[in-house]
């Protein structure tokens, strides 16, 4: 009869453990990091934007025609950084690029790139697929896919590790309804980078490499296929509840959200934009109607903010958000990058239109 009141205090000491290890253990909120670098006046208007919330590692580049500014804190120009979706910008740099030398048409049909056996995305086109107007969904329809991101994305996983075949059974698998308004799709804009790639013979990394990367010098911008691709000491996202998220690799979904890059590619990618005839620049010129009063490009999008057109991409994974901003008609761009998944939108813009 003396053993119980042994179990009760063992059980006790076994929940106090526990409990003390959840303390230990538990994510935690970051803060933004005290460690600043950069352009004085600079850190001092970007400091408060990212004083609340969840923010750590924070870089900002600012263009104003000839000048470049930075300011970082907890990083530096070659702090490598998951863009997340500006990855979709980048395919369609390179579509309109492809467009140009006449390899395909923005109205080239899907199923003449990849084997669809006559789905309905078969019919769509590569100029829909890039404008988010394939009436695709954002993500695969079919349910074990569906259980699997969501599971990735509670647990702070890649939720994108898919092989082409998967992907192209993934598209073949949906349907188009809405098919020429605006639904932003992952989905169609993996698939339309695979059926890039599928034209050229290679495989999408490379074509991007070649196409658009390489001709603007953009070495340090990166597509990861493993954890031992990684940039060396490539730094580790944080989602919005403090736990560490895991990289977000450059499988079949690399042309939606695969690609790594540093503020100083960043910086020499927006001055391209701005005053160069980059590779596929022409994607940027709006066409269509998002549905909420802006415009779209091939994966670029353009807002009207008190009468000066802003020319945009964002991007967020698992632990990182990105957000491009361009005044062209200015010669202005702003570039922000940080290491956590909350959204620096707003950032962005408030500095590019000298609202901070």
């Amino acid at each position: 009869m003396r053993s119980r009141p042994l179990t009760v205090a063992a059980a006790c000491a076994a929940a106090a453990l526990m409990v003390v290890l959840g303390l230990l253990v538990r994510p935690h909120t970051p803060a933004l990091s005290s460690e600043e670098s950069g352009d004085p006046g600079l850190l001092d208007r970007a400091r408060p934007l990212f004083a609340e919330g969840v923010h750590h590692r924070v870089s900002v580049v600012e263009i104003d025609g000839s000048s470049t500014r930075v300011a970082h804190f907890g990083a530096d120009d070659a702090t490598s950084y998951e863009v997340g979706s500006f990855s979709k910008a980048l395919t369609g740099l390179l579509l309109a690029e492809m467009v140009e030398r006449g390899e395909v048409d923005e109205d080239t049909e899907l199923g003449e790139l990849l084997e669809l056996d006559g789905a309905p995305a078969a019919s769509v086109t590569l100029a829909e697929l890039s404008a988010h107007r394939s009436g695709l969904p954002r993500l695969s329809p079919r349910p074990r896919d569906a259980i699997g991101a969501w599971v990735a994305t509670v647990t702070a996983r890649d939720p994108y590790r898919f092989d082409v075949d998967t992907l192209v059974e993934q598209v073949a698998a949906a349907e188009t309804s809405g098919r020429g308004e605006f639904t932003y799709s992952n989905l169609g804009a993996a698939v339309l980078g695979q059926a890039l790639a599928a034209r050229a013979g290679t495989d999408y990394a490379d074509l991007l490499r070649a196409r658009v990367l390489d001709p603007l010098d953009l070495d340090a911008t990166v597509l990861p296929a493993t954890a031992a691709d990684l940039p060396a000491g490539a730094i580790e996202g944080t989602n919005e509840k403090g736990r560490s998220a895991d990289p977000w690799l450059a499988g079949a979904y690399a042309p939606a959200g695969g690609v790594r890059s540093t503020p100083a590619d960043m910086a020499a990618l927006a001055r391209a934009l701005l005053f160069d005839d980059p590779p596929g620049a022409r994607a940027m010129e709006p066409r269509w109607d998002d549905g909420e009063d802006g415009g779209v490009g091939l994966g670029w999008f353009v807002d009207d903010h008190g009468g000066t057109d802003v020319t945009w991409h964002n991007g967020g994974t698992g632990g990182f958000a990105t957000m491009l901003a361009l005044d062209r008609e200015g010669g202005r761009a702003v570039v922000v990058l940080a290491d956590t998944a909350t959204g620096v939108e707003s950032q962005a813009r408030d500095l590019l239109l000298g609202e901070a």
